[in-house]
């Protein structure tokens, strides 16, 4: 439960107890909320590389295997 409570920032254990209580559902959009603020978002290197999507549509080629 202390690991919950650091991820979310809580200084108590009761208020993280609160999230202990709800539907898993719900307990996920809050752990994932939570973490919009920890972990920096990151953009996907085939987004902006043209060679990286020409290498990926090659992937999809019968005639590699």
């Amino acid at each position: 439960m202390d690991l919950i409570r650091d991820l979310l920032g809580h200084s108590s254990v009761q208020t993280t107890e609160i999230y202990a209580k709800l539907s898993a559902a719900k307990r996920r959009a809050a752990i994932e909320a939570a973490s919009k603020n920890i972990v920096p978002g990151e953009n996907a290197l085939w987004g902006t590389s043209s060679i990286i999507k020409e290498w990926l549509k090659g992937m999809n080629n019968k005639n590699i295997m």
